[in-house]
């Protein structure tokens, strides 16, 4: 009987209805797309770390766990010293450059032969390697994005570069340059960013990085191995990023809040006699609470199932518009975000519920 009459009630007033399940389905949007943008983002440069093959990562005193930040301090000599070590195999030398032109992104300045040693040649889709100093490579995924093809110029850092090869994405930057090429556009001629080290076994990769800082002049350098160095890109060890996410959630709960609010807050101002007569009959002060609650509940859940659909669609979307871009969503945030919808819906009609049960059935039956 009692679900009969929410039903009802909500039917009743299909307009403010929709309205309340559409501002939860958006705030659950918000929260999804957000956050799934977000992790998206850093677990691709996870990825695209782990594909250089890497064992060992060495950069400058100081840097935070964000390639690309570090410019490019470090003597490339201190290359020949680190290929001394036991158990070092390769070390490959990389310059970073962060361009903000139209978008941000990383490029790097790579030595083709001692990169490539890392985990294998690139897989070239088109074209090949660099033929000269002023040629690129470009990953699939961005060729596909801004429409590139082998032989076309593009602009990198104010330069023109001819576009020599398209690589299959996922190992390291998007897009590549000759390490020289890169040391002479950003003035840092026989300097490196980063060096990344490819070891005789895997688990040698923690010995390694305690005889590097075990070199004179290396102790403050910053030297770990690639297992390590990957497991600390989070959202808490990426500067904001966490800050960023919270804030988000806080604005999605209000927007859930404000709106459920006000629906809930007019539905009971408008059926004052309604609650009268149910008073009136009986219904204690729980029954009514628990009949405000319920509505809240059922546009909670369609506000969410809603919200997952529209987020699904983005996502859909922005892989197909926006390919740089990447979404993930994951069952853990479509959990947190159906549990801060219900908890931002209820506690916007927690005040609604309790004026509805103080209603005197007198009173509100005279109501007019």
């Amino acid at each position: 009987m009692m679900n009969r009459m929410i039903a009802a009630n909500l039917l009743h007033r299909p307009i403010r209805s929709l309205i309340g399940i559409v501002a939860i389905g958006l705030e659950v949007t918000l929260i999804l797309l957000i956050v799934g943008l977000s992790l998206g983002m850093l677990n691709d440069s996870r990825q695209r770390q782990a594909g250089i093959g890497a064992d060992v990562i060495v950069m400058p005193p100081g840097s935070s766990f964000i390639v690309g930040l570090t410019g490019a301090p470090m003597p490339i000599k201190i290359a020949d010293v680190l290929a001394k070590l036991p158990h070092v195999v390769t070390v490959a030398p990389v310059v970073t450059q962060v361009s903000t032109n139209g978008a941000l992104e990383l490029i790097d300045g790579i030595d083709l032969q001692s990169y490539e040693k890392m985990s294998g040649p690139f897989h070239y889709l088109r074209g090949g390697p660099f033929q000269g100093p002023d040629d690129v490579l470009v990953d699939d995924l961005f060729a596909q994005s801004k429409r590139v093809r082998v032989g076309q110029t593009i602009e990198i850092l104010n330069h023109s570069f001819r576009v020599c090869g398209i690589i299959e994405h996922g190992k390291g930057a998007r897009k590549f340059l000759p390490i020289t090429t890169l040391q002479d556009l950003n003035g840092s001629r026989d300097k490196a960013s980063i060096f990344y080290l490819k070891t005789d076994n895997p688990a040698n990769a923690d010995l390694v990085t305690q005889e590097i800082k075990a070199l004179p002049g290396m102790q403050n350098y910053v030297a770990v191995s690639m297992a390590y160095y990957l497991s600390m890109m989070t959202p808490s060890n990426t500067p904001g990023l966490k800050s960023f996410i919270d804030v988000v959630i806080a604005i999605s709960v209000l927007i859930g809040f404000i709106v459920i609010f006000q629906a809930m807050y007019a539905a009971v101002m408008e059926r004052t006699r309604e609650i009268g007569i149910l008073k009136s009959m009986g219904a204690s002060k729980f029954y009514i609470v628990n009949v405000i609650l319920r509505e809240t509940m059922l546009l909670a859940v369609g506000g969410i199932i809603l919200g997952i659909l529209f987020s699904l669609a983005g996502a859909m979307f922005i892989r197909h518009r926006l390919p740089l871009l990447p979404v993930q969503f994951s069952g853990q945030w479509m959990l947190n975000a159906t549990i801060i919808a219900i908890a931002g819906a209820l506690l916007g009609a927690l005040y609604p519920a309790y004026k509805a049960a103080q209603k005197d059935p007198i009173d509100a039956l005279a109501y007019e």
